[in-house]
């Protein structure tokens, strides 16, 4: 290996590691070391400046007082583009402050802020930055990318947490006396056919499952999975329809829950605690709902307790957390092709503190848009709470005289 070979693989070996100063100060050792033509070799294996070999030179015969310690001179290298563009963070700033969308003075009027946008908003303004330095600007000001969070319940009810306590309180009596207590809600509905379902699923590598590109109902249509999550048994029961998700829909799922599971589990049941949102086919404020109440009511002879959650705080519904969630994780990334998959997916949802699922499909096709008059509510058996009674009410068997 030549000399110069030798001292291109040193240089090249150091240059990755060391700073701007050392790179020259080393560069520097070798080009005196090399004596006559050694700068220019030296510049050359080291991939810098001949000036920079050169003042590498000076530093080694003495070091200036004023660079003590310092990388550059005092002074040295490019300025800042703050200095040289004076007011660009203060318009980067305003131009990217949640309020200017809108604003007719931004020129960045309803559009998304990326940083390449946000560079040729810059240069609308006089600016000349490209959009990393953009970055590096933000940066400093704190900025980082962020998703949106679901932190807002909407408007609150003023007795939002007394109705939390008192659904927990009225739960808390009915499971120690021995009586069920369900938590009821439809889950999202799904379509029905080789479309895309998120998440991810270990396949071979490189063959993925292959779904529609676009996501129009077929001939199959939606499924409507309504549950029924029992709190004492930590157990899930889920009607899969293939109809309207309505409140005779919702009513039906409770009706057979309670002939294939809930007499077996609660034989001296007198009570059902049913705990819902206040909007759907269970609404508060739903007709069809407490009329088919009174109808399973008078049918099983057992009062049925309802307590919806305030507006706005569905995702407190326990069904939501304790099985709608675990039954998206256990088909995440499975195309739903048929019924038959998704009664088979749900009815195999676990998890490791003791969660069961049984799953059926309602073949059952309901009427949608019916109406409830108000004869038919007057006839209603319903007992409404002293504490927002529009929330919490019993709904018993009516007495029917011979």
């Amino acid at each position: 290996m030549t000399d110069t070979e030798q001292m291109t693989f040193r240089l090249q070996a150091l240059m990755p590691v060391l700073n701007e100063k050392q790179r020259r100060l080393a560069a520097a050792a070798e080009a005196k070391a090399a004596g006559h033509g050694g700068i220019a070799a030296a510049a050359r294996a080291s991939g810098i400046g001949v000036l920079a070999v050169r003042r590498g030179l000076k530093e080694l015969a003495g070091p200036d007082p004023l660079a003590a310690g310092r990388v550059r001179r005092p002074g040295g290298g490019r300025k800042p583009i703050t200095e040289t563009q004076p007011g660009i963070r203060e318009a980067l700033r305003r131009m990217v402050e949640p309020a200017t969308r809108g604003d007719p003075e931004s020129p960045l009027r309803w559009c998304s802020r990326s940083l390449r946008k946000l560079a040729v908003g810059l240069g609308a303004l006089g600016f000349g930055i490209s959009f990393r330095k953009v970055g590096d600007l933000l940066r400093l000001d704190g900025y980082s990318l962020q998703a949106n969070s679901k932190v807002l319940d909407g408007s609150k009810s003023p007795d939002r947490d007394a109705q939390f306590s008192h659904i927990a309180a009225t739960a808390a009596a009915c499971m120690a006396a021995g009586q069920p207590v369900v938590s009821v809600d439809t889950k999202k509905k799904e379509l029905v056919g080789q479309y895309r379902n998120a998440g991810r699923e270990l396949r071979p590598a490189g063959m993925p499952e292959e779904v529609d590109v676009h996501d129009f109902a077929g001939p199959l249509g939606r499924a409507a999975p309504y549950g029924v999550y029992d709190l004492a048994a930590n157990a899930g029961w889920v009607s899969v329809g293939i109809s309207h998700d309505t409140a005779e829909f919702a009513v039906g799922t409770l009706r057979r829950w309670l002939a294939e599971v809930g007499r077996v589990r609660y034989p001296d049941m007198t009570r059902l605690y049913v705990c819902c949102d206040g909007g759907g086919s269970n609404g508060s404020r739903l007709r069809l709902w407490k009329t088919e109440l009174q109808r399973f009511a008078d049918e099983t002879g057992i009062a049925v307790t309802v307590s919806h959650y305030p507006p706005g705080t569905s995702k407190w519904n326990k069904i939501e957390h304790r099985l709608f969630s675990h039954i998206t994780m256990n088909w995440r990334g499975k195309p739903l092709v048929d019924y038959a998959t998704i009664v088979s997916l749900i009815g195999a949802t676990t998890t490791t503190t003791g969660l069961t699922v049984r799953c059926v499909l309602d073949e059952n096709v309901y009427e949608a848009g019916r109406r409830i008059t108000e004869a038919e509510m007057r006839t209603l058996n319903i007992t409404r709470d002293r504490f927002h009674g529009e929330w919490n009410y019993t709904i018993s068997p009516r007495v029917t005289h011979q």
